[in-house]
């Protein structure tokens, strides 16, 4: 609940209303600041038919905040569209700063941070061996999101295509209470997961490619 900026708070008392990702999530949040504020629903489910309306009000003077769940609007969150057509009509457009898992994660990691490639989410099964090939020659840092539920899957591909000397940083729940993060190999990793049950979110950092 800390990492958010004064800016932050402000903004989100002074917006006519706050679209949330998950009005329930936002409410916490709007309720631990004690701000009295309308909440209107804006996913991944309703963003596309929800959008002209939205820069209709826009366009007549209304402002609104855009909340995710966690992390960044706009990345691997509800919020890009808006903000593409919001830029097409010339309506302003502010970015707030706040923890993005990506980011505190490649930071946190001790891997090099100077040049890094984020990839969002693997896919789920048609792409994903693809992907992680494309990291046999990548010299620079490389970030995904992953699940819990196929972290292992995921861990066992890297080893397979990747060989097992890779090294690798697992950062999990990033700046919330559980934060933690876990080095090693693919298989020193996969170790872990046996004795560990995978919970929470993940953010998975794969070193670059070193011919060394």
């Amino acid at each position: 609940m800390a990492d958010i900026t004064y800016r932050a708070i402000d903004i989100l008392r002074s917006v006519n209303a706050v679209l949330a990702e998950d009005t329930r999530q936002t409410k916490k949040l709007l309720d631990h600041y004690n701000i009295n504020q309308k909440l209107i629903p804006y996913h991944q489910h309703n963003e596309h038919k929800n959008s002209k309306g939205i820069i209709e009000k826009l366009l007549n003077g209304a402002s609104f905040a855009i909340c995710s769940d966690a992390g960044m609007p706009g990345i691997s969150d509800p919020g890009f569209l808006l903000i593409r057509e919001s830029i097409h009509e010339k309506i302003e457009v502010i970015t707030l700063p706040g923890a993005v898992a990506a980011i505190v994660g490649v930071v946190g990691s001790g891997l090099p941070c100077d040049s890094f490639v984020y990839e969002g989410f693997l896919p789920h099964k048609k792409g994903k061996q693809t992907k992680i090939l494309n990291l046999t020659k990548e010299k620079r840092t490389t970030i995904f999101y992953e699940s819990p539920h196929r972290i292992i899957k995921t861990l066992q591909m890297i080893h397979d295509l990747l060989g097992p000397d890779r090294s690798i940083v697992i950062g999990r729940e990033l700046t919330k209470k559980f934060e933690e993060y876990i080095r090693g190999n693919p298989i020193q990793l996969l170790e872990h997961f046996k004795k560990h049950e995978p919970k929470g979110e993940f953010v998975l950092i794969i070193a670059g490619y070193d011919k060394k």
